[in-house]
C-alpha cells in the first residue's frame, strides 16, 4: 500500500520532492527575474521571452549538473553509510537508491537542455532579425549600437551575413553548447539497460565523456553573449525615462537628451556550482586507484558448469556484510574498466568470493584467462564492498527467501552466514525456519549453486538440523528431453535434474499454496520475505504478502523486503 511504501520510503520521497521543490523554484524565480527586472529591458526588446526560457533553464541546469556526480562517488556514499550506522536501517538502505537519482537527474538535464538550446535558437533568429531591420524600430536601433562604441553593443551579430550555424560553430558558447549536447545525448542513448547488459564497455567509456561535458559547461559563458544593462547606465540613462529617445531622437537635441544606454555581459557562473562536486569526484578517483592498487591474492579458482567462475580470493583489512558487492578490474583485460558482481561468501569465512557468469566481451575473456592459466594467476583489483547489508533477514524467525535466475547470488552469502550464525549459536540470530525459493530458466544455471545447497544440506543433515532449511527451485523453462528424464527415474532419492533430496518443480510457483502452506506451519509467527528479481514478480509477493497476514498481531503476519542488488 501508499502508506507502506511512504513508511519505507520516505527519505526517498523527501529527497525527491526537495529536488523537484529547488528546480521548480530556481526555475520560476529566475524566468520572473529575467523577464521582469529592468537591466533587461533592453535586450527583451530584442528577445522577448524566449531570454527567461533560456536563463531560467541554464540555472536548473546548474543545479542538476551540481547533483549529478554526488549519487556516483561510491566512497562517500560507504563513508555516510558508515556514519549513520546508528540511524534507521531504512534511512541506511535509501542510500542505494543511488543509480535510480543519478538516472533521473540526468533525464532532467535531457530535458532542460532542449528547452535552453530551442530558447537559444530563437534568440539567434531574433538577433538576425533585428540585426536586419531598417524600421528604426527599437530593436533595429538597439542592434546597431556597436557601432558607436566597443561598449555599447547588446546584439552579438554584428553583420548581415551572419548565419545562425556560422554563430553555433564558430563562438564559444555555440561551440561549446554543441559539444556538450553531443556528449550528453550519447551518455544517456548508451546508458540503456540493453546497452549496459550486452555492451558494457560501450557504456563505459561513453559515459566518460563526462568530462568534455563537464569542461564545455565551465567554458560555455565565458563569452558573455547575452547581456543587460549596466548599474551606472541604469542610474544615468534608467529605461522608463530613456527608451523613448532611442527611437525619437530629435536632431537638434540639446540638454533633455539621454545618452545611448551601456551594456554588460552576464558573468559566467556554472563553475562556482560544479566546482566542489568535481573536486569530491577527482578526489573519489584518486581513492579508487589507491584501493585498487592493494595486492589481491586469488586464493581458489572454480569453474563450475554452465561457464560460470568462482573466484575465492583475500585482501588485507577487507570487511564485508551479506549482500554487498564490489567493483572488479583485470588490467590484462582493460586498465580502466570496473564491473561490479555480488559477493556470494558469507563474512564469517576467511576469504571473498563471487560468480561469473559469461554474459559480454569482458567476462568472456576474463573465464578464458582463467581456464588458460596453468601457473601463473593473472592480476585482479577490487574496489569495494559496497552497499547496505541484508542483515534484515536474521531479525525474523521465518524467513521466506526468493531468488529469480542470477539475482539467486546474494542468497548464496545470506543461506552460508545463517547456517554459520546458527551452528555457532548466535545470539543476534533470531531465525528458526529458511524457505527458499528459487525461479530459474535452464538447468545448467542451476550448477554451481547446487554445490552450495548440497554442501548445506549435508551439513544440516549430519547436525541433525536437515529441517531448518527447506528449498523448492522451480524450472521456468523446460523441453520435452528433461520431461522424459524425469518420467523415468521419478523414483529416486535424489534429483534428476540437480541431484539434489529436494525435487524441482517444473513451472512456476502458485503462491497462494506457498504462503497458505508456511502460515499453517508458522500460526504465531512474524515472517519476512525477501526476494532479489524482476518487479512482477515482487507485485505479486507483495500481495500474498497482504492476502496471508493475519488483522491479529499474535498471529501470523508477513513482511515483504525487496533487495536491490
Amino acid at each position: 500500500t501508499m502508506g507502506n511504501w511512504l513508511v519505507n520510503h520516505w527519505f526517498s520521497a523527501a529527497v525527491l520532492a526537495a529536488w523537484l521543490g529547488i528546480n521548480i523554484f530556481l526555475f520560476t524565480y529566475y524566468f520572473l527575474f529575467f523577464d521582469r527586472d529592468e537591466r533587461y529591458f533592453y535586450t527583451r526588446a530584442i528577445l522577448g521571452s524566449a531570454l527567461a526560457w533560456a536563463r531560467a533553464s541554464a540555472k536548473c541546469l546548474n543545479f542538476n549538473s551540481m547533483l549529478i556526480l554526488l549519487p556516483v562517488c561510491r566512497n562517500l556514499l560507504s563513508f555516510l553509510r558508515g556514519t549513520c550506522s546508528c540511524c534507521r536501517r531504512t534511512l541506511r538502505k535509501q542510500l542505494d537508491h543511488n543509480l535510480t537519482f543519478h538516472k533521473l537527474v540526468a533525464y532532467a538535464l535531457a530535458l532542460l537542455t532542449a528547452v535552453h538550446t530551442i530558447a537559444h535558437l530563437f534568440n539567434l533568429e531574433r538577433y538576425n532579425h533585428s540585426r536586419q531591420a531598417t524600421d528604426g524600430s527599437l530593436p533595429a536601433v538597439l542592434s546597431k549600437l556597436h557601432l558607436k562604441g566597443s561598449s555599447k553593443w547588446l546584439n552579438p551579430i554584428h553583420s548581415n551575413q551572419t548565419t545562425v550555424e556560422y554563430v553555433a560553430f564558430t563562438t564559444i558558447p555555440g561551440l561549446t553548447g554543441v559539444i556538450i549536447t553531443l556528449a550528453l545525448i550519447l551518455m544517456v542513448t548508451s546508458s540503456t539497460e540493453f546497452i549496459r547488459r550486452n555492451y558494457f564497455e560501450v557504456f563505459w567509456y561513453t559515459h566518460h565523456l563526462f568530462i568534455i561535458y563537464f569542461a564545455g559547461l565551465v567554458i560555455h559563458g565565458i563569452a558573455g553573449l547575452v547581456r543587460g544593462q549596466t548599474e551606472e547606465s541604469m542610474e544615468e540613462v534608467h529605461p522608463d525615462r530613456c527608451a523613448h529617445y532611442l527611437t525619437h531622437k530629435d536632431e537638434d537635441c540639446s540638454q533633455n537628451c539621454c545618452k545611448d544606454p551601456e551594456f554588460g555581459s552576464i558573468p559566467a557562473e556554472s563553475w562556482k556550482w560544479v566546482l566542489a562536486p568535481v573536486l569530491l569526484y577527482i578526489f573519489e578517483r584518486i581513492l579508487r586507484v589507491w584501493r585498487a592498487q592493494q595486492k589481491v591474492v586469488v586464493t581458489k579458482v572454480v569453474m563450475h558448469p554452465a561457464r560460470v567462475l568462482e573466484l575465492q580470493m583475500q585482501k588485507k583489512g577487507f570487511h564485508m556484510e551479506v549482500g554487498q558487492y564490489i567493483f572488479v578490474n583485470c588490467p590484462a583485460i582493460s586498465l580502466l574498466e570496473w564491473h561490479p558482481f555480488t559477493l556470494t561468501s558469507a563474512p564469517e569465512e576467511d576469504f571473498f568470493s563471487i560468480h561469473i557468469r559469461a554474459a559480454g566481451d569482458w567476462t568472456e575473456r576474463l573465464i578464458d584467462i582463467f581456464q588458460q592459466q596453468k601457473t601463473e594467476m593473472p592480476r585482479i583489483e577490487v574496489d569495494g564492498p559496497f552497499g547496505t547489508a541484508s542483515e534484515d533477514v536474521f531479525q525474523y524467525e521465518v524467513a521466506m527467501l526468493v531468488g529469480a535466475g542470477i539475482g539467486v547470488t546474494p542468497f548464496a552469502s545470506i543461506l552460508k552466514s545463517i547456517w554459520y550464525k546458527f551452528q555457532q549459536a548466535d545470539q543476534t540470530l533470531k531465525t528458526k525456519k529458511i524457505y527458499f525459493y528459487w525461479l530459474c530458466r535452464d538447468t545448467g544455471a542451476f550448477a554451481w549453486f547446487n554445490d552450495l545447497l548440497a554442501s548445506l544440506e549435508q551439513k544440516m543433515a549430519e547436525s541433525g538440523k536437515a529441517d531448518f532449511l527447506t528449498y523448492r527451485l522451480f524450472l521456468t523453462g523446460w523441453d520435452t528431453s528433461i520431461a522424459n528424464n524425469v518420467a523415468l527415474r521419478f523414483d529416486t532419492t535424489t534429483d534428476t535434474v540437480t541431484g539434489l533430496r529436494h525435487k524441482t518443480i517444473f513451472g512456476r510457483p502458485m503462491w497462494n499454496t506457498e504462503f497458505s502452506a508456511v502460515a499453517a506451519a508458522h500460526p504465531r509467527s512474524v515472517v519476512g520475505v525477501f526476494l532479489c528479481g524482476p518487479g512482477a514478480l515482487a507485485k505479486s509477493l507483495q500481495k500474498s504478502c497482504h492476502q496471508h497476514s493475519s488483522l491479529d498481531p499474535r498471529k501470523v503476519r508477513f513482511y515483504f523486503n525487496k533487495e536491490n542488488f
